[in-house]
Order: structure tokens, then C-alpha cells, then sequence
């Protein structure tokens, strides 16, 4: 997939757990590790927010495209 996830990166230079992010983002601890490892197809805008605010950072701190190579 060419979106790379990095809440992982975030979360530890910031030392977030991941238990206390879910907590005050509002989502389960599970989707938050789903988020985490990028097995996600969608990730609500509210939820961005509310982790870019929760880790003082911006959509793109989180989130990077790498495009894949296309064959011509």
C-alpha cells in the first residue's frame, strides 16, 4: 500500500501508550493498533484531529505516499 503509516514513530517520541491515546482520542485500543499498523481502509477526519491534537502534529507528521512503480 503506498500510504505509510507513522502514529508508531509519533507515539514513542512523544512516549504515548497506546491504551492512553485510544482513551482520549475515543476509539478502542484495537482499532487504534489496527491504525497503528495500517491494516485500515479509512480513517475518519475526527479521529485524524483528534490524534494530531492528542500529539501536537500535523496529518502529514502521521501519514506519507510512496507511490509504487507503475509498469509502462
Amino acid at each position: 500500500m503506498p500510504i505509510i503509516v507513522r502514529l508508531d514513530v509519533l507515539m514513542a517520541l512523544r512516549k504515548v501508550r497506546g491504551q492512553d491515546l485510544a482513551e482520549r482520542v475515543g476509539i478502542t485500543p484495537a482499532n487504534l493498533s489496527k491504525l497503528k499498523s495500517g491494516r485500515v481502509k479509512a480513517v475518519r477526519f475526527s479521529t485524524l484531529e483528534a490524534i494530531c491534537r492528542e500529539l501536537q502534529c500535523q496529518p502529514g507528521d502521521l501519514l506519507e505516499f510512496q507511490p509504487t512503480d507503475q509498469a509502462d
